[in-house]
């Protein structure tokens, strides 16, 4: 849209099928989005306007809702299931602090996608082997792309914590502040879009697949989660004692309770399975734990006032939206029906069966689709409609004959 149009309040709308969209860009029947596939109006956001500093030319991105022409919002928009998940625990006097952990890869140009992906040439003419993970200079190479991605996060109003080299080859982390669940989601998107924006301008691709490399951890995108009252600001997973509070069980509980039905919404994409089948610290299970990282749900060590439950399922490809609102949701549901969490597990240990998740795509999305929990939480035409959607992505997958395929099972009798 021109500045023009927009100063001047001219209304954007856009097909409701669009939101359903699947990622190689065809849509589900129209069945699930509405036959007449009419328009949805996209409300800018007015604390989400930002100039996009990284352009040449003057551009700005407006973060939108999805609603209906009728005004309330879209059960297809995933914004929207996240503000309807807050004003529900709004309702009870609670606000959620949400932050997330995301992990990308930085690689050279890849245009040959039979090719792995390689690190690019660093400013010494080499490139990376892996021997760099939390290291100091581990990102000399690179200086002048993260320069320029500070400067944007900064002119963008992204407040960063830390930031640092992951355990994979060329690999990052960077942890944003915590605070309001649709802000930090808000942001975790615009961080996303601003690495790949940054990266083009510098001869660089940034790649937010869950597992791009084989034999090389994943990406994740971990959530931590806090409630605190609305009106004092105080953390209600901790009593005064500074002891773990009955609500905090209950919140766990209702995450153990949802993850194997939530899978899809954490895990979105046929590559997601890679990173959970392969863990290197990415747990797929529901179990949880005090600061071990095997556990699906941990507790990080930290003071009373700062307890938080960590979902580690997430990877680096979902979408913060709704891989937000579907934690937040779920923890809800265990406080709104009282559930008690299993016991906490420590050190190593066997997952059992009744806290183990699906392990495929197609798996998480027979579950999601089977789901009274998902449905009642999100609605019938979000799942179905998801499902339609993802379905297709994994059909055209299975759609290819893979390189392991032809090189491994060709000469089979």
């Amino acid at each position: 849209m021109t500045a023009e149009g927009f100063l001047e309040g001219r209304r954007l709308q856009m097909a409701r099928g669009v939101l359903l969209q699947c990622i190689m860009g065809g849509y589900p029947p129209a069945r699930f989005y509405g036959s007449d596939d009419g328009d949805l109006a996209l409300n800018a956001d007015p604390q989400q306007i930002h100039r996009l500093p990284w352009s040449s030319q003057p551009r700005a991105l407006a973060i939108c809702d999805a609603d209906e022409l009728s005004g309330e919002s879209s059960r297809l928009s995933t914004r929207g299931q996240l503000k309807e998940v807050i004003a529900r625990y709004a309702a009870r006097g609670l606000a959620p602090v949400v932050a997330t952990e995301l992990e990308f890869f930085v690689f050279a140009p890849n245009t040959d996608p039979t090719q792995p992906f390689q690190p690019p040439l660093g400013l010494d003419g080499r490139r990376e082997d892996g021997h760099s993970a939390f290291s100091v200079s581990s990102n000399n190479g690179l200086r002048p792309f993260f320069n320029e991605v500070y400067a944007c996060m900064a002119a963008l109003g992204l407040p960063r914590d830390t930031f640092m080299h992951e355990m994979g080859v060329s690999q990052f982390e960077i942890n944003l502040l915590h605070g309001d669940p649709l802000l930090l989601a808000d942001q975790t998107f615009l961080f996303k879009h601003l690495l790949k924006e940054v990266a083009l301008k510098h001869g660089l691709i940034v790649v937010c697949m869950a597992k791009p490399l084989a034999h090389t951890p994943g990406s994740s995108m971990h959530i931590h989660q806090s409630l605190v009252e609305s009106a004092s600001g105080r953390n209600v997973f901790s009593d005064e004692a500074g002891e773990p509070t009955v609500m905090f069980r209950h919140f766990i509980g209702g995450l153990q309770a949802g993850m194997a039905d939530f899978t899809a919404l954490f895990a979105p994409n046929v590559n997601s399975y890679q990173r959970l089948c392969h863990p290197y610290a990415s747990p797929n299970n529901a179990c949880w734990s005090h600061d071990n990282r095997a556990a699906g749900l941990r507790i990080p060590a930290s003071s009373p006032v700062a307890r938080r439950v960590e979902n580690r399922l997430p990877g680096a490809d979902a979408n913060p939206y709704l891989a937000i609102a579907a934690s937040l949701a779920a923890g809800l549901h265990g406080i709104e029906n009282e559930l008690e969490p299993t016991p906490a597990i420590q050190g190593e240990f066997a997952v059992p069966d009744s806290l183990s998740l699906p392990c495929t795509l197609h798996a998480a999305l027979e579950r999601l689709k089977r789901s009274q929990l998902a449905k009642e939480l999100f609605g019938n035409e979000f799942v179905e409609g998801y499902v339609a959607s993802k379905t297709m992505e994994l059909t055209s997958f299975f759609d290819e004959i893979t390189p392991w395929e032809r090189r491994v099972l060709a000469a089979q009798a």
